[in-house]
């Protein structure tokens, strides 16, 4: 009798102990879900704040305040439908991404871009366009360049589509939108790459990107390090008794790019 005493008695801890930490572990949950929704909530407000409040004056500004506002939606969208943690963090990371395209926006109508937004290694490692570039490829014309024009009214604040890197810039059109979509990179598309970006400071080669992202990365920061080395050799050079110039390239942002594509097909996009 005694024994059988005993036994229900460890029964019912070992059932007490697990529910306990049942109940525990789906209380944790519900607090990190709230926690990570409340911060979701400020980018959030904090990008409509921009986007209702604010009016493009030229194509540039307008283009990229039209992919600011399509973030905003997509990241409500999100919030609504976020019962995890992980989602609620997707909603800031969308949030995020429109908050660059406003403070793109910003910089085009010449006010002040706002506070800094959090740095994304992705972002950085990806590379910016550090000089116009206009090629023809396969019959069509595009354009590239580190400041928004009538020609680049297309802002991209650089990461990864489709697992491979695109440089923060603005371009002539959102010729990465495709592979944004479809979530693969059309035929073709190392061929626009290459004529665009070919020598660039920083950005990967043509092949690199082809082997995929990491190997894009890999590529654009080996180039990184050797314009660091020849930054080095011109400081000797200038304490020696010449200057010469270095040039920085620093990284890029990501956002969504979901503005409209003009221009025209290329290569199987």
């Amino acid at each position: 009798m005694g024994t059988a005493i005993v036994v229900i008695v460890l029964l019912l801890i070992v059932v007490g102990g697990g529910f306990y930490l049942i109940r525990s572990q789906a209380e944790a949950k519900r607090r990190q879900l709230e926690d990570a929704k409340s911060e979701a909530r400020r980018w959030l407000e904090r990008l409509g704040g921009q986007v209702l409040n604010l009016t493009g004056t030229d194509l540039a500004s307008q283009q990229a305040l039209a992919d600011a506002s399509e973030r905003y939606n997509a990241a409500g969208s999100q919030m609504e439908q976020a019962q995890t943690a992980e989602q609620a963090r997707l909603v800031k990371e969308t949030a995020l991404e429109g908050l660059y395209y406003v403070r793109a926006a910003r910089e085009a109508m010449g006010m002040d871009p706002g506070p800094p937004l959090p740095e994304d290694s992705e972002r950085e490692r990806a590379g910016k366009v550090t000089e116009h570039r206009a090629v023809d490829v396969e019959g069509h014309h595009y354009e590239a360049s580190p400041e928004p024009s009538s020609h680049t009214p297309h802002y991209y604040p650089g990461g990864r589509v489709a697992g491979r890197p695109v440089p923060r810039g603005w371009y002539s059109e959102p010729w990465w939108k495709p592979a944004l979509v479809a979530g693969a990179w059309g035929f073709g598309s190392m061929l626009l790459f290459s004529a665009m970006f070919s020598g660039m400071a920083g950005i990967a080669s043509a092949d690199a990107w082809q082997d995929g992202y990491d190997a894009g990365q890999e590529d654009a920061m080996e180039g990184g390090d050797a314009g660091d080395a020849g930054g080095d050799a011109g400081d000797a050079g200038g304490d020696a008794g010449g200057d010469f110039g270095g040039g920085d390239f620093g990284g890029g942002d990501f956002g969504g790019g979901f503005g409209d594509f003009g221009g025209g097909d290329f290569g199987g996009f």
